[in-house]
């Protein structure tokens, strides 16, 4: 898989100062066993999660009982998270501190308004986004309040895809030299363009530029966190490890009708099978890029239609995650709890500028 050329939200197009190999870096030099090698390992670990809605859940409730399994903080063992959609959504918040049981009461308590039951939604959906941006918008300042993205206690890497230019679009903390512009964004303007999802919500409006949801070119961002970390942190992909969250996946049998089907028998799953694609490419070159032992994908299938983006029962939804965390507690142990990243200083800060 070929990660697309990134025209960074910072408007930089070209590459800049690059960081000496011990700039901008995290991660301690610890050892997991890997051949000796000529440079030192500087072990590296990223926390990835996908896109999915309000099955977003999905993934904090995961992490909820893995902290309380394991009674640690996971946040601090990563050393990057990088999130789409709901999951940049994820990301944001517990960059700035909430745990994942406080994200978890977030899509409880958020959820139903906003992503109400459709009723007549269905007819606007024709021609309209099937639900407003107001509803988002209200639970994300109640849960950020005007947080800017200087002040995430980790590097974050959040995408999002601008309808303006035509072109994708990042979001990223000041872990680099060259990240000068996007430590300024409101938390709240980052989130409403990577969840912005085509059909579903409208484009978020941002100086100009029309933002959509990121998934759209990175459902999966494990391999964009992969290249963020070798470019950005110049980080050996030996030394990456990573986990990858997904927020369940439809068990679907694609009927037979599609394969001669035009326009209208393709209206209802051309989008479950690109970014079904794009979520299995993403994964099968997240594993292939990572040495053996550093990758833990946890993406659970379910029977199709069961959980929907935008319509699902939290109790099933938590129960799959719940049982899911059972199954992945002793590999996360083993894998990711033998590190624990570094201090991270953001680059660029208000008090900085002033300097």
């Amino acid at each position: 898989m070929v990660v697309p050329s990134v025209k960074e939200s910072e408007q930089d197009r070209a590459v800049g100062v690059a960081a000496s190999a011990d700039e901008g870096t995290r991660g301690e030099a610890d050892s997991d066993g890997d051949a000796a090698s000529a440079s030192p390992s500087r072990r590296f670990q990223i926390l990835s999660l996908d896109g999915g809605g309000y099955k977003g859940m999905f993934s904090a409730v995961l992490l909820a009982k893995l902290e309380e399994d394991l009674g640690v903080s996971l946040v601090e063992h990563f050393d990057l998270i990088a999130g789409t959609s709901t999951g940049g959504i994820i990301a944001l918040g517990l960059g700035v501190g909430l745990s994942p049981a406080d994200l978890v009461d977030f899509y409880l308590q958020s959820g139903p308004s906003i992503f109400p039951h459709p009723g007549r939604r269905l007819i606007r959906w024709v021609v309209r986004s099937k639900y407003p941006a107001a509803p988002l918008r209200d639970a994300l300042v109640a849960a950020f309040g005007d947080r800017c993205l200087w002040e995430s206690s980790v590097p974050l890497c959040i995408p999002s895809y601008d309808l303006e230019n035509d072109g994708v679009y990042l979001f990223r903390t000041p872990h680099s030299e060259r990240l000068k512009r996007d430590w300024r964004e409101k938390l709240v303007d980052v989130a409403l363009a990577t969840s912005a999802a085509p059909t579903y919500l409208p484009a978020h409006g941002l100086r100009g530029l029309r933002l959509v949801d990121g998934g759209v070119w990175v459902n999966n961002p494990s391999v964009l966190a992969i290249a963020e970390a070798v470019h950005e942190f110049k980080i050996e992909l030996r030394d990456i490890h990573i986990l990858s969250l997904g927020t369940t996946s439809d068990l679907s049998v694609r009927p037979p009708y599609l394969d001669h089907g035009g326009l209208l028998p393709w209206a209802s799953s051309a989008t479950k099978v690109f970014l079904r694609g794009q979520s299995l490419a993403a994964s099968n070159a997240a594993e292939y890029l990572m040495a053996k032992g550093h990758w833990l994908r946890v993406d659970p299938a379910v029977p199709d239609k069961l959980l929907r983006l935008d319509r699902l029962s939290p109790d099933k939804l938590r129960a799959r995650a719940e049982q899911e965390s059972r199954y992945a507690s002793d590999d996360v142990r083993r894998i990711f709890l033998n590190h624990k990243a570094g201090p991270y200083e953001p680059l660029y800060t208000p008090a900085r500028s002033l300097l």
